[in-house]
């Protein structure tokens, strides 16, 4: 998954650029991939970054492939961006089943459809959008192949060192992790009812500087603020390596449905994580409270047999973050919760 990194990243320009740039590997890949793409849910904080790496791939492999994005498109300026780069925007709300029927009937299919913050009082809007939506996805693409995005919050908390693995059973806390333990199972049912194909992509924390964990201790570090350190240790991945591999488990679809732990090798500890930005930024850090020994982890064993090691350390994304936060890089204001161990968002 190898490509040329800079030592810092000075503009959004350049983060964009690095997240679209296709590796090696994606490029046969991609040369080798029979028929088009379609990411549903394309617009939300990874979509944009996936169609466009996807089309950069498909440009280097020199081979005519159509890229679609289905979104319901509140944000004009994502929408803009995709198609500029070559990606073929559909709007389209998946909770209607009609709608969804219209869409092109394509074999190779990326679910990202999801709702997490805001479940708090309004639970019946994010069951739906989590089992409702994917239901109507499986009926509709159930002659082709489906990556189906889920995370790592279907698994029990856990320690250190006893992190799941994918045969690990799911013990999803809370409302949200039960709705997208729901969403699996409407895969898994379609998977098995019309012998789908079906990957299910079990992601912990992605890192794109703009948001994700790192972001959200360093910027309480550059604000002097405490940090909640409530939740031991977490993991992540770099976007880009993210989307790499979700492009890549296309090739990994199974019925009955797959299941892949995807984030990175490294099992960061909050208190190391914010006293590290605390020397990087030379600002002050404290704490909030006294860690639990309970948090979301996974074991990425068998994604990094499949595609190696993610092709940014955690050392390199912390040097990243910390340069990002220190220059006044932009922030998406989504904070990931991520000190959140008792299921409610």
């Amino acid at each position: 998954m190898t490509v040329d990194l800079s030592e810092r990243i000075e503009s959004e320009t350049q983060l964009d650029a690095l997240l679209a740039r296709p590796s090696d590997a994606l490029v046969e890949f991609m040369h080798q991939l029979d028929g088009d793409l379609i990411i549903l849910g394309i617009a939300g904080k990874m979509g944009v970054s996936l169609g466009q790496l996807a089309v950069a791939a498909i440009k280097k492999a020199g081979v005519s492939k159509n890229v679609y994005g289905v979104a319901r498109f509140s944000d004009a300026e994502a929408r803009a961006r995709l198609e500029s780069s070559g990606v073929q925007t559909i709007q389209c709300d998946l909770l209607d089943r009609e709608a969804v029927a219209q869409l092109p009937s394509v074999p190779n299919v990326l679910f990202m459809a999801g709702r997490k913050f805001g479940t708090e009082g309004t639970e019946p809007l994010t069951w739906a959008m989590n089992t409702m939506a994917p239901a109507n996805v499986a009926h509709h693409f159930r002659e082709s192949k489906i990556v189906a995005f889920s995370t790592g919050c279907v698994y029990p908390l856990a320690s250190v060192d006893q992190q799941p693995t994918e045969l690990t059973p799911p013990g999803p806390i809370g409302e949200y992790s039960q709705s997208c333990l729901g969403r699996e199972r409407m895969f898994e049912y379609g998977s098995l009812e019309w012998e789908t194909p079906v990957c299910l992509y079990r992601l912990n924390y992605a890192i794109d500087l703009r948001y994700g964990v790192l972001h959200d201790i360093a910027a309480k570090i550059w604000n002097e603020q405490p940090v909640d350190n409530s939740v031991q240790a977490f993991n992540v991945i770099w976007q880009g390596d993210a989307n790499h591999q979700a492009l890549m488990c296309l090739d990994h679809c199974t019925s009955p449905a797959n299941v892949l732990n995807v984030t990175g090798p490294e099992t960061l500890l909050t208190e190391d994580v914010a006293r590290r930005f605390g020397e990087l930024l030379n600002k002050p850090v404290q704490f909030t409270t006294t860690p639990s020994d309970a948090s979301y982890l996974s074991d990425s064993s068998e994604a990094r047999k499949l595609f190696g090691a993610p092709s940014v350390s955690a050392d390199q994304l912390i040097r990243w973050q910390a340069h990002w936060i220190n220059i006044g890089g932009r922030s998406l204001n989504k904070p990931t919760h991520f000190e959140v161990n008792d299921g409610a968002y």
